[in-house]
């Protein structure tokens, strides 16, 4: 979340990882706090804002990135790292757009929104020096089992989360339960099925046609996928089965 941290700092520890691993980082750009406001103020004091500088805090990294700034970001100066602008909304597709960059909407808690900002995306592109055509990540939930019974089962935990934080108390990701819809009243879980539209739960099978609609419907390039499973081994094999589902 850029308006947390100073350009310059982003800079320079993204250069430090970039000099360390080089040609495999990534920076993906926020606008949102990420957190709640108290959060937001402990971390930008005195210059908390609302985020309407993101653009020209944005124009700021890419300045220490391009070595054009009056201060030097050492490491940073000169890295090629590829730049993302993250979304949950339609302002920073439409930036996006306008700059030529790349795109990652939040789906996976944002479902409503995900098919609006990637339209204002695709259709307000600007080619840049490094992209000619959009390109699109969209990251969304999958929990995948052997069966539809065992993946929903395992997704009451990440409804659980998302109950927790509606109801104002917020939670580590907690175990699985058999009787959620009976702890949820009928508003809570017409909501948390509107939060959790575009989440995919089920069997290989049912995860693999979900997935290609939702490849189809988003024309994503790529797709992040999140699994908040509590069982570690639980969680690994739903990332296992995913793999094989798009033949990794």
């Amino acid at each position: 979340m850029l308006p947390n941290h100073s350009p310059l700092v982003i800079a320079e520890q993204f250069g430090t990882l970039e000099a360390m691993f080089p040609g495999r980082i990534d920076l993906g750009l926020g606008r949102a706090p990420g957190t709640d406001q108290r959060t937001a103020h402990a971390l930008r004091g005195a210059n908390y804002t609302n985020g309407d500088d993101f653009p020209e805090q944005l124009e700021q990294l890419q300045a220490y990135f391009q070595g054009t700034a009056a201060v030097k970001a050492i490491p940073g100066e000169g890295a090629n790292i590829p730049i993302w602008l993250l979304g949950s909304s339609g302002f920073s597709a439409r930036l996006s757009a306008q700059l030529g960059m790349p795109f990652a909407f939040a789906s996976h808690f944002s479902p409503e929104n995900t098919l609006p900002a990637l339209q204002l995306y695709y259709e307000n592109f600007q080619p840049s020096e490094e992209y000619k055509e959009p390109y699109a990540m969209v990251a969304v939930n999958v929990i995948a089992a052997d069966t539809d019974e065992d993946a929903e089962f395992l997704a009451t935990s990440i409804k659980q989360s998302f109950l927790n934080m509606m109801r104002n108390t917020p939670s580590q990701l907690q175990p699985p339960i058999k009787n959620l819809n009976e702890l949820m009243t009928p508003y809570e879980k017409a909501v948390l099925e509107k939060q959790l539209a575009s989440t995919i739960i089920g069997s290989p099978n049912k995860v693999k046609k979900e997935l290609e609609l939702f490849l189809e419907e988003t024309r994503a390039d790529e797709i992040m996928v999140s699994t908040m499973v509590y069982d570690h081994k639980a969680r690994l094999y739903s990332h296992q089965l995913v793999a094989e589902i798009m033949g990794l």
